[in-house]
Order: C-alpha cells, then structure tokens, then sequence
C-alpha cells in the first residue's frame, strides 16, 4: 500500500477536514502517500481525465485547520450507478490506475455509504468514515455535534429579536427523515416546541402551548416584552404522515426532491389559529399592543438559518472525532479492511461494522422524546409519560447523541 485518494461526499459539515487531515497524517506516519481526490464522486469518476492531484505533504497537510468546517477535498452529489456510462466502473479504475491509488478513504452519510458498498462490490477498495450532520447513521458521524451547537446558538440569539418584536418565532432546520439536530439544538437552547418529523403534529396541541408561554412571559414582564421558539425539522410530516415535497421539482441523483417548507407550514398554522382565537384581541388590549387596523395580532416569523448551521466551525468534538475515524480508516486499510464503516477509534482498537449496516437510518426515539416531555419541553402532541430501566454497565462507552 503506497498510495490512497482521500474524497467527501454529500454536503458540508464540520469535522470533514478533520478527517482528511487524520487519514493523511496517519498515511504519512506509515509512509503512504494520500492524495485529495476533488469533487466527491464527481471527481472519481473525471479522475482519468485529470491532469494532477493535490499531494498531501505534511506542509501542505498543515494549511488544514481542523476547527474549520466545510471540506479541503469538496463535495458533490452524485451517485456512481446513476451515471449514464456503462463503463463507468472501468472509467473509475483506470483512473485509480493513473494516479497509482491503491486504496480510497471516503467521507459521507447514508447516501455516499451506499455508494461504499457498490465500489467495494466491483472490487474498488474503499474504507467508509461516517459523516452526516443528520446524526442518523447507526455510528456517531462527525458534523452532528457541530451542527448541534450552530442550532442552540440560532435559537438563544434569535430570542433577543424576538422578545425585543413580541415576535413568536418558528426556525426552520435541517433533518429530512431523521429530527435529532433540531431534537438536541431545540433542547440546548430551551426553545418552547420541537417539531421533528418522526412525531406527527397535532396543532391545536403546539397553539395552546405557543399561546401559553407567549402571553405568560409578556403579561409577567415590568415591560411587556416577550418571545416563543418553536424549532421545527425540515423533514416535517402532516397530519396523514406525509412529507410536504414538491412533486413538481427534479428528484436528484439518489432520488430526494425539494421539500416544500415546514417553516412556512408552521407558521400558517399558528397564524390560522391566532387569527380565529379571541382571547388575543383581549390579550393585545391588556398589554398595550393593540392597534386597531395596524396591530392586532402578534407576528409569527419564520427564519430558516439553512446552510449557516453547517458551516464556519467544527466544534471541538467533530473536530476529535474527525481527526480519530479519518487516521482509523487508513489503519484498516494497511491491515487490508476494505468495505466497512469505521465507528470509532478509542484506547489502541479500531471498531468498525460493515457499511450496509452503518447506514441503516437511526430516528430519534419516543423514549427519549417522552423524557423531555417529562421536563416540560413540546412535541406537538398531548405528551407521553417517561418510564426508565435502570441499568448498571461495565467498560461500554456512552454514546453522547
């Protein structure tokens, strides 16, 4: 093993230069030379018609700053089997060959995991390093905790505008099939409701909390002024459990169309209930914020931070965790371990599973939804009881997320 490409695929997050920084700096502790293969999947496929890769000596592997998010190798979205050339895979390995790669350390979630598994099925060695901001493959994935805290920020910030307006405020993030960014972030922050697309939302449920709290901390304040938070998961369901897509947008190449907006949705439908209720005309007159014809109901904002809560920084645990999964690939790729998933790298072992099971999609619970119920946190539903086993373990790490 002389040579390995290093590609990160999907979207950006923090923790990806982490793990091209540890896959190259363990390459070179074991005198393999890594080289960034650019533009995800994209740039594997063109990689016969390149000219040149980027070398990662250990002077340019210090220009990478692990604290910063997005990705030194770039990204794309592209599925290798979707891709209209039959030869594509033989495309794939004269490219290999040009560049003398023996092996691939490849960053990225369930989407790019699967394309793990159909590189690694056509013989194509490849080391899969868990990646995802969603948090919702089977291992922890770097980008999670760094996309956590972006959220909790959002939100603590975005109660100063709103108790400075009486605005209730509804923020929109990201988490297609999977809630537990908005989940965690929501919590962190103390916002007032958490809507997350494994829980269907009752509405009339989240008004009468929103209402609650809202009209609370106004009439309690010596100067009228207060706010409500509702963090919402862009992967919200109706009533019926349906996404709220577009169907008239292009799926792309692994087959997700453009979501409609859960924001907007949100926000309807507390302005709808607002509108119709008529407590809050007494309410605004109370607190002297009415003015007929002008300002008669309070304001429903939707901020959608979208991009912002993936990118800048990694916190410090993407930023460990990246530097650790990125040296453990290029550990199991000098013991001739290809097609897995690494888990983690702790106290001299390297864990790993294979990919078609890391890549298994992981929902937030309703046991752990119900016990921040518990603590008085909503869900948009009447809330559940929380019940607990206690449990003694010895020597398992704890997953934090």
């Amino acid at each position: 093993m002389k040579n390995i490409g290093i590609i990160t695929s999907g979207g950006d997050c923090g923790g990806l230069n982490g793990v091209i920084k540890g896959a190259a700096l363990m390459a070179l502790s074991k005198g393999i030379t890594a080289w960034i293969i650019p533009n995800g999947y994209a740039g594997l496929y063109n990689l016969k018609d390149l000219k040149s890769l980027t070398k990662l000596t250990k002077e340019r592997i210090e220009q990478i700053d692990v604290i910063i998010a997005g990705s030194e190798a770039g990204n794309s979205r592209v599925k290798v089997s979707k891709i209209k050339d039959e030869k594509k895979y033989e495309r794939i390995k004269e490219g290999l060959k040009k560049f003398n790669l023996d092996a691939l350390v490849i960053a990225g979630g369930d989407d790019t995991g699967s394309v793990v598994v159909d590189l690694a099925s056509r013989d194509i060695p490849c080391v899969h390093a868990p990646k995802t901001m969603d948090l919702d493959l089977m291992p922890y994935s770097v980008g999670g905790d760094s996309t956590i805290n972006r959220i909790a920020e959002f939100v603590r910030d975005l109660k100063t505008t709103g108790r400075t307006h009486n605005r209730i405020v509804v923020m929109e993030v990201f988490g297609r099939y999977a809630g537990h960014t908005a989940f965690r972030g929501g919590v962190a922050a103390d916002a007032d409701a958490i809507l997350i697309p494994e829980i269907p939302v009752d509405f009339d449920v989240l008004y009468k909390r929103v209402k609650e709290v809202f009209c609370k901390r106004i009439e309690e304040s010596d100067v009228q002024a207060g706010t409500a938070i509702v963090v919402v998961a862009e992967g919200l369901r109706d009533a019926s459990g349906n996404e709220l897509v577009d169907m008239t947008s292009e799926p792309d190449s692994f087959g997700h169309r453009k979501l409609m907006g859960a924001g907007r949705f949100v926000v309807k439908q507390i302005e709808d209930r607002i509108k119709a209720d008529p407590e809050i005309k007494e309410f605004m007159k109370r607190t002297g914020q009415f003015v007929e014809g002008l300002y008669e109901i309070p304001e429903v904002r939707e901020i959608r931070p979208s991009h912002l809560v993936r990118c800048g920084f990694s916190s410090a645990v993407d930023s460990n965790f990246g530097l650790e999964v990125g040296s453990a690939a290029v550990e199991l790729i000098s013991q001739g371990i290809f097609g897995v998933t690494v888990v983690s790298y702790r106290s001299g072992k390297v864990e790993y599973m294979d990919v078609k099971d890391a890549i298994i999609q992981r929902h937030v619970t309703d046991a752990d939804v119900a016990l921040f119920e518990t603590l008085g946190v909503c869900f948009g539903r009447e809330p559940g009881k929380a019940t607990a086993e206690a449990v003694k373990v010895t020597g398992t790490p704890i997953r934090v997320y």
